[in-house]
């Protein structure tokens, strides 16, 4: 489902590529059977396409990587929460237009 250029964090590799990296993160909370995320899946593999070598930009299936999701209280989705020095700096939660994420991705950048 992801483009060539969006990463998958798992439970896995969520501290490892997240938590513990040097560059801001941009993380999409999504499943397969919501509509909001499916809607959201373009804007997030052009934002990892213009962002490239900037910022990691990926996504979590909520239904199969549980932990994770319980851990940074995503109770609704599509959720995308952007990490900077292991931390969440920003939340999003809803459907958002793109612009919404490059206002705050720019100032990163």
């Amino acid at each position: 489902m992801a483009g060539a250029k969006t990463l998958t964090f798992t439970d896995a590799n969520f501290d490892e590529e997240v938590v513990r990296s040097d560059t801001p993160v941009l993380v999409d909370f999504w499943a397969e059977w919501c509509a909001p995320c499916k809607a959201l899946t373009p804007v997030i593999d052009e934002l990892a396409d213009e962002y490239d070598g900037k910022i990691k930009i990926g996504n979590v299936d909520t239904d199969a990587n549980r932990e994770i999701s319980a851990r940074y209280q995503v109770s609704a989705i599509p959720t995308v929460l952007l990490f900077a020095g292991g931390e969440i700096k920003e939340r999003f939660v809803g459907l958002r237009g793109k612009k919404d994420f490059k206002v705050v991705l720019d100032a990163l950048s």
